[in-house]
Formats: C-alpha cells, sequence, structure tokens
C-alpha cells in the first residue's frame, strides 16, 4: 500500500465537511435540550405556524417537506404525545385529516434556537445567482464523491433518518 503525499485543499475540503457534520450535530443537540426536538419536528410546526388557520393535511406536510407520507406519519405521531400537535378531522370533508398546531407547539417554536436551514437559507439567498449556482454544483459533485446521489433526503439540516423516534 502507498502512502499518499497529503493535500493542504483536500485536508481544508475534508475539514469544512466535518464542521458540516459537527455544526448539524450541535444543533441537533441544543434543539432537543431546549425543546424536545428534532430538526424534522420543528420543521412540521413552522409549517403548520406559517399555514392560515395553523393547520394541514398529511399530505400537505409531506409534499411541502419533501418527505413521504409515512415519515410525516411518524413524526406528528410523536408530536402529537408531545402535546404540540393534534389531529382533527375536518368539519366539510370528514374523510380529511388536519394536523393542528396547539399552544404547546407555539410555544416550543418561540423558545427553539434558530433553525441552523434558517441561517444556511439567509445567507445562500445572500449570494449573487452565479454563486448560489455555484455552490449548488459543488455540493452535488461532494454528495456524487461520497456515493450518496441516491440517498433520499430533504431539505432538513439532520442526521440520519428524520421520522426516527428520538426526540
Amino acid at each position: 500500500m502507498t502512502q499518499e503525499t497529503p493535500d493542504p485543499r483536500t485536508d481544508a475540503a475534508l475539514i469544512a465537511l466535518r464542521r458540516i457534520l459537527r455544526a448539524t450535530e450541535h444543533y441537533e443537540r441544543d434543539l432537543a435540550q431546549a425543546v424536545r426536538l428534532t430538526p424534522a419536528k420543528l420543521r412540521v410546526l413552522q409549517i403548520l405556524s406559517g399555514r392560515e388557520g395553523h393547520h394541514a393535511t398529511p399530505t400537505q406536510l409531506a409534499s411541502q417537506m419533501g418527505v413521504s407520507q409515512a415519515t410525516v406519519t411518524a413524526l406528528v405521531d410523536q408530536l402529537d404525545k408531545l402535546g404540540m400537535t393534534l389531529r382533527q378531522r375536518s368539519v366539510t370533508d370528514r374523510r380529511q385529516l388536519h394536523v393542528i398546531l396547539t399552544d404547546a407547539g407555539a410555544e416550543a417554536l418561540r423558545s427553539a434556537p434558530d433553525a441552523l436551514q434558517q441561517q444556511f437559507v439567509t445567507g445562500f439567498r445572500a449570494l449573487h445567482d452565479w454563486e448560489q449556482a455555484m455552490l449548488v454544483a459543488s455540493l452535488e459533485r461532494v454528495a456524487a464523491m461520497l456515493n450518496a446521489q441516491g440517498i433520499d433526503a430533504s431539505p432538513v439540516l439532520t442526521l440520519g433518518d428524520i421520522g426516527r423516534g428520538h426526540s
């Protein structure tokens, strides 16, 4: 086995990737300690909070989050147990179910640290169009280099499965 000569750029890239992973890890820990939530559960609450009437169907949540209906069901089950959401049948169409933000869910949103992905969105939107395109292309290339292009992912910065049960 031959030993490769260290490359400062490779090391810098790996350090940057590690910093991103660590920032995600730290945010998840802070969020769990502050309000007993994962980033995905927080995202459900944010979506509900932003909708008129503070409710949505599971299908609407799944579509907006870019995840399966089964994942949304698991997340809402966990939020229901925490008292942050509740499910209610539609008054106009009994076949339709609504997920509703509760007062406890709204309070958790107020108490939660700023979402890491919101910090990213703010910084990303401040970039010029060409910088955004270059960054997206670079990140897609990194994903391909890590053989991660086929991994199902939603736009929620979190480690692991977003529907996982722990808070």
